[in-house]
């Protein structure tokens, strides 16, 4: 039967690039604006009418002039741009006059650099009215009395007030907040790093793809890449699928895209990121001091946002790189109503190009898989937005991506062939209704549906042994949230959350006969309430409250039923204009850990399988951590310091990572890592440079290993970056360098290295952990040329290059038995010299 792929998934978004956007034509064309007054005089001639109006009323406007229409649609036209009333007295007198009831608009952006000032609160004096302004710094308000009076204020600016009828014109008005600097600058930093990368009062980092400028080594936005330029995260093994966050796995991360939880994260066996960023439009990174909203993560979380607002024009953009091609845009299909799109698959089963070939000889060396393989993937989402009124806005998401690998072997003595499937998918659904039923009360009810699959499947050349295995997980999940403000400055958040989680976990084996089929159900109920302060003056910011989850399994509530108290706490302290405190903590806990198959087991490929805790061969894994920070942010200088400790309880050597598994056998135990980071970062309109490090010792502790403490596989314990980026006009240029010392690992006892004793044999190892990895070093570079094709379609050309030393880095070494009865040395290597570049366009 002949193989079917989604090949024409490709093709389409190269066919919708290459026809570009569509632009409808309106009724009335605009060609030119003059004096309202000097137009009204030009329709009394070619009309033979006459208009009463008040002078006071009529000067100050000026109108887009209408190419052609009858006097009706004319006068139709100009109510509409200047929300001025019209009346008709009879077949030659109009009456002109200012209607006390008008629609306004603006945009509100700081005075310093122009960024838009998102979350500003906007109130009508006198009134109950009251909105924030959304993500691009934008407000809409209807029916306002033309004579009130506008407050808008944010935090860290001076409160702006302005009469309604001055916010009349079109296209909508910009205002700007002066930046009040003894209140905000020293607790967020407007340009950290590179642009679009915000530090934020509570310690959390937020990106914007939008403004991202560059990054060492990335020619394009990459967020699960991006964030290892940060202080205390790494990927131990170089891939994004593996983040480790303060010494944690992987599976300890909380990823959500759109309040969703998120199995899969990367494409190309982790070598790239599974979400596309160019519609991710908010990404928050938090490591600790974590809000009692989030549950889940007992290392980190990273909420992915995308585009929120209904824009009124289309927007989007496509990209082609070494790897793939993508395509992505926003279609407003009324004033309420607008549907997102993006979509991204790979070239590399019918192009092969030097990244892919790089690609391909990190990801499969020491497999069975030769190059000679058909490896895909893509990723598509869709958002519909629906504003039901200013008050209740309602989204749905939906989210697919998939990793599949096809590999056919032919036996050149009787030309019989195996064949190997490897397919990973994640599909997911998500509905959210925000509501604002008071300027002092709102809502969000979220809930969503994932199902994420791995399936392997191989048939040897002779028919004698078929293997089938299968990972599949399927959550739904219920939240609500509410938030009440108090008092100025004090708000009060609460809600509840329903999670039901279900893994299954089958193999099946012909020869010899095996057949496994493992399936779980667990059921949480999470009740969480904060309080939120941030003092007027702007010196002082907290969150602090817990989550209460009620944790069991459907089938046996006998049997484990847990309820689990979470507290959590982040305070922050300006001690004068430029120098800040933090305090953070948190307890948090989860039910989901991935197990780890080793090399061994489908054609050398690492697969690593979801599981659920069962309160017995596998507790719930458990988290407390502190830390202590000070902070010193100038405009043009940051340096921060920060310490802290975390201990991780409930894990197992199942889901670390173990590579000398006659070893370890599913013992449980803890780790405990203590270590503070630093970070200096120099900046200025055109360059930035900046130097991060991080220190940690991270150590195991098993009560049944001998001995019971020991190096954990993650204990590195020297990190430092050092990174700087150049930008001038259109070019932007990225350079850096990345240290860190060596990894543990285990090598064979040299005296006694084969266990003969067992059959088959087994390597007698060392003490776990006691011998350590060369140091990693690796220097990447990039650029990027940005330029206007036309004035509404701009582009990009991109070149990066990882490694560009060629510097050849072990990640790991681990041991084997060959078939003649000798200990084999296996090892890992990072990516060579691996060059790529893209090309965008953005309409």
């Amino acid at each position: 039967m002949p193989k079917t792929r989604p090949r024409h998934f490709f093709f389409i978004l190269i066919l919708i690039f290459l026809l570009g956007p569509i632009q409808n034509g309106t009724a009335q064309e605009k060609v030119g604006t003059i004096p309202l007054f000097t137009y009204l005089q030009d329709l009394e001639e070619r009309f033979n009418v006459k208009f009463s109006y008040v002078d006071e009323d009529i000067e100050p406007l000026k109108i887009a002039i209408p190419e052609s229409g009858s006097l009706s649609e004319i006068l139709s036209w100009i109510q509409t741009e200047t929300q001025l009333r019209i009346q008709k007295l009879n077949n030659r007198y109009y009456t002109i006059a200012q209607s006390p009831i008008i629609d306004i608009c603006a945009t509100v952006l700081d005075n310093f650099e122009q960024n838009t000032v998102n979350g500003a609160t906007v109130k009508v004096l006198d009134s109950d009215v009251a909105l924030i302004t959304d993500v691009d710094g934008n407000f809409t308000m209807t029916d306002i009395p033309k004579d009130a009076i506008l407050e808008i204020k944010h935090l860290g600016f001076k409160t702006l007030f302005i009469r309604a009828r001055e916010l009349i014109a079109k296209p909508c008005k910009k205002l700007m907040l002066a930046e009040f600097y003894h209140q905000l600058d020293e607790v967020i930093i407007h340009q950290f790093l590179t642009t679009g990368l915000t530090r934020m009062a509570d310690g959390s980092i937020q990106m914007n793809t939008g403004d991202f400028g560059i990054l060492p080594g990335l020619a394009e936005p990459d967020v699960l890449q991006t964030i290892q330029a940060l202080p205390g995260i790494k990927s131990i093994d170089e891939t994004v699928s593996d983040i480790n966050i303060r010494g944690g796995t992987n599976d300890q991360n909380l990823i959500l895209w759109d309040g969703i939880k998120m199995y899969q994260s990367g494409h190309f066996f982790g070598l790239i990121s599974a979400f596309n960023p160019y519609l991710t439009d908010k990404i928050t990174l938090i490591k600790n001091g974590t809000s009692a909203q989030y549950g889940d993560g007992v290392s980190g979380v990273l909420d992915m946002r995308t585009k929120n607002e209904i824009s009124p024009t289309f927007f989007g953009g496509a990209g082609l790189n070494l790897i793939g091609g993508d395509l992505y845009g926003q279609i407003p299909l009324s004033p309420k109503l607008a549907f997102q799109f993006s979509g991204r698959r790979s070239l590399t089963d019918f192009l092969e190009t030097p990244t892919y070939g790089r690609f391909v000889e990190r990801v499969f060396q020491d497999t069975q898989v030769t190059s000679d393989n058909d490896f895909y993937f893509y990723d598509f989402t869709g958002k519909l937005l629906y504003d039901i009124d200013p008050d209740h806005k309602l989204r749905i998401s939906f989210v697919n991506s998939n990793n599949r690998l096809e590999y056919q072997e032919t036996n050149e003595d009787d030309f019989r062939s195996s064949e190997s499937i490897l397919n990973q998918t994640n599909v997911s659904f998500g509905g959210s209704w925000e509501s604002q039923w008071s300027p002092r009360f709102s809502s969000l009810l979220h809930l969503y549906y994932t199902r994420y699959n791995l399936n392997a499947e191989n048939s040897t050349a002779n028919g004698q042994q078929n293997l089938f295995q299968n990972n599949q997980v399927l959550e739904t999940s219920l939240k609500l949230h509410t938030r009440f403000k108090i008092l100025e400055g004090l708000d009060w958040h609460n809600g509840y959350q329903l999670t039901e989680t279900g893994i299954r976990n089958a193999t099946d084996v012909t020869q010899p006969p095996f057949k496994s089929d493992i399936k779980g159900v667990l059921r949480s109920h999470a009740l969480f309430s904060e309080l939120e302060y941030g003092s007027k003056n702007g010196r002082f910011n907290a969150r602090s409250g817990g989550r209460l989850n009620y944790i069991t399994d459907p089938g046996t509530f006998d049997t484990f039923e847990r309820f689990i108290l979470e507290p959590r706490l982040n305070v922050n302290y300006a001690l004068s204009e430029h120098l800040n405190a933090e305090a953070k903590g948190e307890f948090k806990s989860q039910v989901t850990n991935q197990v780890v198959d080793l090399e061994q087991n489908f054609l050398g490929i690492e697969k690593r399988r979801w599981i659920l805790s069962d309160n017995d061969s596998l507790p719930i894994t458990r988290s407390r951590q502190a830390s202590l920070g000070l902070n010193f942010d100038h405009p043009k200088l940051y340096i921060g310091v920060e310490g802290f400790y975390k201990q991780v309880r409930g894990i197992s050597t199942a889901t670390q990572g173990f590579q000398n598994i006659d070893q370890f056998n599913g013992e449980i135990g803890q780790y405990d890592v203590k270590g503070i980071e630093f970070l200096i970062n120099k900046k200025t309109k055109d360059y930035s440079i900046w130097a991060g490090y991080t220190f940690n010792v991270n150590n195991y502790t098993f009560p049944d290993i001998d001995p019971s403490e020991f190096p954990n596989n993650l204990d590195v314990q020297h990190n430092l970056t050092l990174a700087g980026t150049y930008t001038h006009r259109g070019f932007k240029l990225g350079v850096g360098l990345n240290y860190r010392s060596g990894r543990p690992f285990t090598e064979p006892d040299p005296e006694d290295p084969i266990n003969t004793d067992f059959f088959p044999s087994r390597i007698n190892f060392q003490s776990p952990n006691s011998s350590r990895l060369p140091e990693f070093i690796r220097a990447d570079a990039s650029a990027i040329y940005e330029f206007s094709l036309s004035p509404k379609l701009k582009a990009s050309l991109g070149a990066s290059v990882l490694n560009f030393t060629d510097r050849r880095n072990i990640l790991n070494t681990f041991y084997r038995i060959t078939d003649e009865g000798q200990i084999e040395a296996i090892e890992q290597i990072s990516l060579r010299i691996t060059p790529n570049a893209s090309f965008r366009l953005r309409f």
